[in-house]
């Protein structure tokens, strides 16, 4: 290792975190920590995915490759991650993920972690602590139905309500690892938090709620919103005012978790030597396009998302350009002064962090699969289940093909932010170069994944994993 801009780095993911949900970029709802880390870094202003759902994006996360491009299902386990890359180079490595089944060791995402939890299938809590990691939903309803007593309890203990009464979303196990991490860990380190919390069902606890609305959510309402969400139903406008609330109050439940982690690392003394890195896995959509959750598609409610990085010394500035998550890992390794790996896609953004210079102007290319009954949600977890969607984008632009029946559709971000005038058949010159320059992006990348042998599968994910999945409305 060199001489580097950072001793640490930490990597905070939120899942379902779509970019207008915070303040840095016109979120109307307080969220003070993503905005102090805004406010201190940089903030990359059209930041893309490269999946419309966890295991479509984190392979370019945590590896800086696209989904399918090596084996042709989801998952790292057969390319270079960033937790190897850095922990070889004698980096502290320490993962935390909040029972996302999707990230765990089935799929490679331990590889290179000195310590890895994902608080899949049981915890220290005992068998209560085991179910509600398995059965969120359950945990979540119990969380509401006895809220009120917890409330008088803390009360009476002279407590307060800043932290959730019941950990659910396995937020307060996440941070309780990551904390333990720090404190025991010397330098250097890499530190990787996943936050599940504004993943549906949103259950933030009252003080969040508080925070974001006067209007009283309850149970009953709450139960209906969620039910028609993991059902795919279509929902009337109080519904879809609900899920909204309980959305942005489950991002400043988050935004608080982030808080308290940032002051460990003041806590432990390490803060001035540790870069951030913050950045949403893929949206969330509520009916923009006629569904709600993450459902296969790639319009910018699903695949624009923060992405704010903060180094200690550098300047704070904000880049319009577009930039995709796959650059998230050699800049990680740039920030450690680690070489990224060779079969790496994304470039470093450290030159743009530091000097302003311009990122790379290659479109951002996003994937999904889509199968069958595009309401049953099934998870594509290898690239022959279902119809193969690509997506390029720029700042300005947003293309998407459909690849087994070539059916496309252009937008112009500029004109049209909300993706509804589709563009394609315009034949304006403007247009049509756009459309021209960003299909034969998909087009090249639609022959990458052509060239991948297709003939493994997944196999058993086991039943804590399935469960989880199942669970989170994953089947």
């Amino acid at each position: 290792m060199t001489d580097t801009p950072a001793s640490n780095v930490l990597l905070v993911t939120v899942d379902s975190l779509r970019a207008d949900a915070i303040e840095p970029y016109g979120g109307e709802y307080d969220t003070p920590t993503f905005s102090a880390v805004a406010e201190r870094g940089t903030v990359f202003e059209n930041a893309f995915a490269h999946g419309n759902w966890t295991p479509m994006s984190f392979p370019s996360i945590l590896a800086s490759r696209p989904v399918f491009a090596d084996t042709g299902r989801i998952g790292v386990d057969d390319v270079t991650s960033l937790a190897e890359r850095v922990g070889a180079a004698g980096v502290a490595t320490g993962g935390f993920n909040a029972a996302n089944g999707f990230l765990t060791e089935h799929w490679g995402y331990d590889r290179g972690f000195d310590v890895f939890e994902t608080f899949v299938g049981g915890s220290a809590d005992g068998r209560a602590g085991e179910f509600v990691a398995a059965h969120p939903t359950w945990g979540a309803w119990l969380q509401l139905l006895t809220s009120p007593f917890r409330r008088a309890g803390s009360f009476l203990r002279g407590g307060d309500d800043e932290r959730p009464f019941t950990d659910a979303s396995r937020m307060l196990d996440v941070e309780r690892g990551a904390t333990s991490f720090v404190e025991e860990t010397d330098e250097p380190f890499f530190l990787w938090v996943h936050y599940m919390d504004a993943h549906t069902p949103y259950v933030p606890a009252p003080r969040y709620l508080r925070d974001v609305t006067d209007r009283r959510v309850g149970k009953g309402r709450m139960l209906i919103a969620h039910v028609r969400t993991g059902l795919g139903w279509s929902v009337g406008d109080r519904t879809l005012d609900d899920l909204r609330t309980l959305y942005q109050g489950a991002v400043r439940q988050v935004d608080a978790s982030l808080g308290r982690l940032l002051s460990s690392l003041d806590d432990a003394g390490v803060a001035d030597d540790t870069a951030v890195v913050v950045a949403g896995d893929h949206g969330e959509e509520f009916m923009e396009h006629g569904h709600l959750a993450h459902y296969p598609k790639l319009y910018d409610e699903l695949v624009h998302v923060p992405l704010l990085i903060d180094v200690p010394g550098l300047p704070a500035r904000r880049v319009a350009d577009h930039v995709g998550l796959d650059a998230i890992a050699p800049t990680v390794c740039d920030l450690l002064g680690v070489a990224p790996a060779a079969e790496w896609t994304g470039k470093s953004l450290l030159p743009t962090i530091r000097d302003g210079a311009r990122p790379s102007d290659e479109p951002v290319v996003t994937v999904t699969v889509r199968g069958d009954d595009v309401t049953q949600q099934p998870i594509p977890r290898s690239l022959d289940e279902g119809d193969l969607l690509v997506s390029a984008r720029d700042s300005d632009w947003v293309y998407i093909r459909n690849t087994e029946t070539d059916a496309e559709e252009l937008y112009d971000r500029r004109a049209d932010p909300g993706l509804q005038d589709d563009r394609s058949a315009d034949d304006d010159p403007t247009t049509v170069a756009a459309r021209d320059r960003l299909r034969e992006a998909t087009l090249d990348h639609a022959a990458t994944l052509d060239a991948v042998d297709h003939e493994a599968h997944e196999g058993d994910v086991g039943d804590d994993i399935e469960t989880r999945l199942e669970a989170l409305g994953y089947r």
